[in-house]
């Protein structure tokens, strides 16, 4: 059986608008699945994971905080990359802005830019301030001067020592405490001895009187 060259020739033409489409569907498709930044951001950490970017060029990564330092400086990187640790953000009361730069090496249309928040993490709150509490004033200062210091005792004794007073006598034991009186015992000795110079000098005074008279 003999086919016709236009058959053959029909056939050629569907066959090569076949590859050609084909061809065109996968170079359409392959920069869509190229250079795709996936990254998460949680209230403590961020995760990145780069892949397909072009090997033959140098691609850059860096993450920051806005306001803030650098979570992952500039690095550079080839193909893909990854965080095999996550990076830590610093702690914080507020939610944070944290943002990702990727610069594509082989076209700029491929570099990424973007930015994700971070929450505040539970027990890192803001707390109230405390309430100031009312100072109590202080109390007046003193108007009156100072007191005089205390001269210090001097440390040398003194030289004199001091005459120890003299001990009571001791009463004898053996005579018994009698309560004074008014009299004594030689006071009736006394007053007949008085007695008897009265009436001596009566006597003499008469004897002197009888004797002037006779005279006369």
């Amino acid at each position: 059986m003999t086919i016709p060259r236009r058959s053959w020739r029909g056939a050629g033409a569907f066959a090569a608008a076949a590859v050609v489409g084909l061809a065109g569907g996968v170079l359409s498709a392959g920069p869509a699945a190229a250079h795709t930044p996936t990254w998460a951001v949680t209230c403590s950490e961020v995760t990145l994971n780069l892949t397909a970017y072009s090997s033959k060029a140098t691609n850059e990564v860096t993450v920051s905080v806005v306001g803030g330092d650098d979570l992952l400086a500039t690095t550079q990187f080839g193909r893909e990359f990854s965080t095999k640790t996550p990076l830590q953000l610093p702690k914080h009361d507020k939610e944070l802005t944290v943002r990702l730069v990727v610069k594509a090496g082989d076209d700029d249309k491929y570099s990424f830019e973007g930015t994700k928040t971070a929450p505040v993490c539970e027990g890192e709150a803001e707390t109230p301030a405390p309430t100031p509490t009312e100072e109590t004033p202080s109390e007046a200062p003193s108007t009156e001067p100072p007191a005089s210091e205390t001269p210090e005792p001097s440390a040398t004794p003194s030289e004199t020592a001091t005459e120890a007073a003299p001990a009571p006598a001791e009463s004898s034991s053996s005579t018994p405490d009698l309560a004074e009186t008014g009299s004594s015992s030689a006071t009736p000795v006394i007053g007949g001895a008085a007695l008897a110079v009265l009436l001596a000098g009566g006597g003499i005074l008469w004897s002197v009187r009888k004797r002037r008279s006779v005279q006369h």
